[in-house]
């Protein structure tokens, strides 16, 4: 008996070790959730992959608030703190990639500086002119150095008020007073709305097919500056312009595609400005018969424009390597109109500016870093000569598509009368 006491009491001790040794495991086990631990260990992944919209997304709501606007698998991601900006966008859904340039390293460092604050985005609202005796950049009398050159907080840092919020749109407000270097003082109201669209509302604005198997994500925003002051605004005190500006993730393969409008140099000018910040190299710039090639690789700085005379209402980009086309269209008005200049210069002609304009981001020096590196499209309203309670409209679409490149031929064909195989082969000849 005592024998069999002994065994008893060793078979417990034994089981309620094995007890414990189990629920230390089970506790193990139900505490290894996705996300969890080390990241360095690479055992655990996380829920998005770096380069996806719902990383992006998921990074931006650590700093800010993020409306989110969804149709089908598209997705745009829109912060009210800065302006109502379009951060960035996404064609199949929170995994899907995401297009918007976010300059991760300013956000995590919480400064603020004092020329701009370059938190990225894939289209956000500004003002023009930028340089020029009109310039909203430069305090009157300074010289047009980088030094004395600042953005208005307005459309750097100040939030626009949400006023109304759905799903699929968010629409802001903003009321503000900014005054030019030649010292005229402009008081108005700024309206901008984005909306995400449905896959039809795609194709009716293209007027294309969307191809099956193509994912594509498309918005549309409408910008509204209106004169809310009591004194006219006119060409001799200055006008502004509602500029749309939008930094893309680039690649060693990007290329931005703007058809243009055919003519003699004698009566629509220059087909493209190329000397924005010194001439952009050929073998960076390659105008053909159809449109002008531009390379969007992040390695060298450069913009070129075009003016009203030789811009149409649409542009874009082609990257090969991940197979997605970019579409910007705007509302380009039929008829004359004036665009104001935004060279850093004291101009003889402050109202004969670009409409469209395309930027490679890269060192401003030999040795210096880029600001991203990234690439901009960019589209301009005409000078808004507006009496008191007068208003201009400006509406711009971004699409994106991913597929396979039969497809995206397709697309850019029937939008831009250039080929894919016209587009890659303009900086690597076959």
């Amino acid at each position: 008996m005592v024998k069999w006491k002994s065994c008893v009491k060793h078979e417990t001790q034994v089981n309620f070790i094995l007890y414990q040794l189990s629920v230390i495991l089970l506790t193990l086990l139900l505490s290894c959730k996705p996300g969890d631990g080390p990241k360095e260990s690479g055992t655990i992944p996380e829920p998005y992959a770096d380069g996806s919209f719902g990383y992006d997304y998921e990074f931006l709501k650590k700093y800010t608030d993020i409306i989110l606007l969804e149709s089908g698998n598209g997705r745009v991601a829109v912060s009210p703190a800065l302006q109502g900006r379009v951060m960035t966008s996404a064609a199949d859904g929170m995994m899907g990639t995401s297009y918007g340039w976010i300059n991760r390293a300013h956000f995590e460092s919480g400064d603020t500086l004092d020329h701009i604050n370059v938190y990225g985005g894939e289209e956000r609202f500004w003002l023009g002119p930028e340089g020029g005796q009109y310039s909203i950049f430069f305090k009157e009398g300074v010289d047009f150095t980088f030094e004395n050159w600042s953005t208005p907080r307005l459309i750097d840092l100040e939030p626009f008020d949400v006023r109304q919020q759905t799903g699929q749109e968010v629409s802001f407000t903003k009321t503000a007073r900014l005054t030019n270097y030649s010292g005229f003082t402009f008081d108005f109201e700024i309206s901008r709305s984005v909306t995400i669209l449905s896959g039809q509302e795609i194709g009716v604005t293209l007027n294309i097919e969307i191809p099956e198997g193509i994912n594509a994500v498309g918005y549309k925003t409408a910008n509204q500056l209106k004169n809310v002051g009591s004194q006219a605004w006119d060409r001799e005190k200055g006008l502004l312009s509602i500029w749309l500006l939008g930094m893309m993730r680039h690649s060693p393969t990007t290329t931005v595609i703007i058809p243009y409008i055919q003519g003699e140099e004698s009566q629509l000018g220059v087909v493209v400005n190329d000397d924005y910040f010194g001439k952009v190299p050929e073998d960076r710039l390659v105008t053909s018969e159809k449109a002008i090639f531009f390379k969007a690789d992040g390695q060298q700085r450069g913009k070129i424009g075009l003016s009203p005379d030789r811009a149409q209402n649409v542009l874009g980009s082609y990257d090969p390597a991940s197979k997605a086309l970019t579409i910007v269209k705007y509302n380009k008005p039929d008829g004359e109109a004036e665009y104001v200049n935004s060279k850093w210069e004291l101009q003889d002609y402050p109202y004969n500016g670009d409409v469209i304009n395309a930027y490679n981001d890269g060192p401003a020096e030999p040795g210096a870093k880029p600001m991203g590196p990234f690439y901009e499209m960019e589209s301009s309203s005409p000078a808004a000569a507006l009496s008191p309670q007068e208003s201009i409209e400006h509406i711009q679409y971004t699409f994106h598509f991913e597929g396979v490149e039969a497809k995206l031929d397709l697309i850019a064909q029937s939008v831009f009368n250039v080929s894919l195989v016209e587009i890659k082969s303009a900086f690597n000849p076959q």
